[in-house]
Order: structure tokens, then sequence, then C-alpha cells
């Protein structure tokens, strides 16, 4: 069975895809999976072994431009006996349509019943995105319910070469503190600082790592270039060299490779996150506005910090502080994350 899967737009979810393409490999044992998804997306897919190709989606994120979805699913006709659609949108159901794929899957979404004919309505009955996932590696008859639904962990293979090569290519960054564990920082979020540990509590958290014998790593993108030199320049100028920031100067790719080799990290809720539970590293999890039972890091060594109770809280812009941050996160003290990450250390 060869089967088409049309992947989602963000590191987290499409790191907690995983779910779903270890399922489907233990449902149908001899399935073949494409991936259509951003080319940013290729690194990490590259890494799941499950994979067949990683096809790439041209479309950007939010663009309809129904003749290019006519003519990718024109393209892709003929290849495929099952399309398992991630996203919720009505425009992600177009190309398998088009490329005439016998059994199309997903949930209910944006009223995409003619598009869908294997289409799933009891999405609440699984909370958690990854149940959701998941699901959609099981015929409609034999899906079970949420209690008893194996939920595979999402991991990322690494070679110990590409590492090396990895920090050889940043080796002038590195180089004074690469005789002293990493800790790996990922302050950023995509939707603003709502969801942001706040840089003055990285910063005074990087200090207490530095004096006792550490070093610590910045991740993000070129976005995350103002909040990491903000954590940066918190410091005390003779612990500044033990900090390295790196947001804006790998690619994914790379990324992964110097998160692997962290002893530990700590990071909001991002998609890094996701992709440092999946590398197995021990991890401290800051969670204010967004919700951990429903997109949590899948690793039994993360330990989630939230100061709040309930779900999802709506919001992207903070009315807690200039800076924007949520007071449920700046109530999470450095202390208190220092004392997570030691037990983990330890």
């Amino acid at each position: 069975m060869n089967i088409l899967v049309i992947g989602p737009s963000w590191v987290g979810d499409m790191m907690m895809s995983h779910c779903l393409y270890q399922t489907l490999k233990k449902q149908y044992p001899d399935c073949a999976i494409d991936v259509l998804a951003p080319n940013w997306c290729k690194p990490l897919l590259a890494r799941m072994p499950e994979v067949r190709r990683a096809l790439t989606m041209p479309i950007g994120h939010g663009a309809f431009n129904l003749t290019e979805r006519f003519r990718i699913g024109k393209s892709l006709r003929n290849q495929y006996d099952m399309a398992i659609v991630l996203p919720n949108s009505l425009k992600s159901a177009f190309i398998p349509l088009f490329a005439k794929i016998a059994v199309r899957r997903g949930w209910k979404g944006e009223s995409r019943y003619f598009f869908l004919n294997d289409l799933r309505s009891n999405k609440n009955d699984y909370p958690m995105m990854v149940q959701r996932y998941a699901a959609l590696g099981y015929e409609k008859s034999a899906v079970p319910d949420a209690q008893n639904l194996p939920i595979p962990t999402p991991y990322l293979t690494v070679e110990k070469s590409a590492v090396e090569k990895t920090k050889e290519k940043f080796s002038a960054q590195l180089a004074l503190a690469e005789n002293r564990p990493a800790i790996g920082f990922c302050p950023g979020a995509e939707f603003g600082p709502a969801k942001r540990y706040p840089h003055y509590h990285y910063a005074k958290l990087a200090e207490m790592l530095i004096e006792k014998g550490y070093s610590v790593r910045l991740f993000g993108s070129a976005k995350d270039n103002e909040v990491c030199q903000q954590i940066r320049g918190g410091l005390p100028e003779l612990l500044q060299a033990y900090c390295v920031d790196l947001s804006g100067q790998t690619e994914l790719n790379q990324a992964v490779d110097l998160i692997s080799d962290c002893v530990a990290m700590v990071t909001n809720d991002s998609g890094l996150m996701h992709i440092a539970a999946a590398l197995k590293r021990p991890l401290v999890a800051l969670y204010g506005p967004t919700s951990p039972q429903y997109t949590p890091p899948l690793s039994d060594k993360a330990v989630i910090i939230r100061l709040i109770e309930g779900g999802l809280i709506k919001i992207r812009k903070g009315a807690d502080s200039a800076e924007g941050y949520h007071q449920s996160l700046i109530d999470i003290q450095p202390e208190m994350v220092m004392e997570k990450l030691a037990q983990l250390l330890n």
C-alpha cells in the first residue's frame, strides 16, 4: 500500500505526526509512506525511518491557489492507495481529491464531506493532538478509544559523525565553551511573547548554570535574535562568553544536531521543544497560556512546569507586562526551573 500524508505546517505538529507514521507501519507493515509538506520539513522527515519520501509542498501556509493544487494533485495520480490529511482546513483536502486517491482519510474539519470519503467526526473523544494523529492510522471500525490507543513516541535519528561535523562548522562560536557541558535554551514562540518565558528569567537561569560550570546555547530562528540578545546581554560581561547565541545561524538540521549534543534543555512551548523531546534530551518545559494537556512534550525525560489550571487560553500578547509576557510565565521563577533541571541532571 502506498500512502500519501498531507503534513502539517508547524515544527511541533510535524514532530507529533511521527506518531501516525509509526502507527501506519504497525497497521500496514508493507506500506510506503510519502509526506507532502513544506520544504523546511525535509530534514525532520529524513530522520524518521518510517517515511519513504518527503514531497515539497510549494504553496505557502494560508495560501489557497486552487490552480497549483490541481497541478500537484494531477501529478500524483495513479501513485497512491490512500491519503491521510492532517490539517483541518478545507484547502488541504483538495490535492488528494485531484489526485483521485481512492481512500481519503481525515477529521471532519472545515466541511470536507465531499473531499474525504473516510471522514472521522469524533475528534473530541481524543483530547490530545497526538491521539488524533495516531487514530488516523486505523480503519474506522478498529480505532481504539483514547484510553486504549497506543501512542508511539516520536524520535529522530542522529548520527554522531554528523553531529561532530556540525560542531566543527560552529567551532568559532562554541570554542570558549567547548569544555563545558551545554544546556540548550529555546526562548522563541511562533505567535509572540505571551507564550515565551521572560528573557530576564532566562538570563538569570543562564547565570546560575554558568556559575555551576555549564555553558548555554540559545536556539531559534532569525525572528528570535532579539530575545536571544536580551538573554545574553542580561548576563554579567565576564559570563557572556559561555552563552552562545545560535539564533538565525543554524539550519534546522544543524539545530537538531546541536540540540542532541546538549545535556539538557529548557524551553517554553515551541516546535523546538518537541524536537528536544524527540531527541530524548532531559527537558524542562515551561507552559503558560497554552495547554500541556493538548500538546505536551512526548518524553519520559520531560518535566512540565505550569502554575495555572485549565486548558488553552487563546492569547497572543499578554497584558501583564510591558514586554507582553503572560503573568503565569512571569511567576515561574528561575530557581524553580533550576530545581527541576538539577533533578533531571542528577
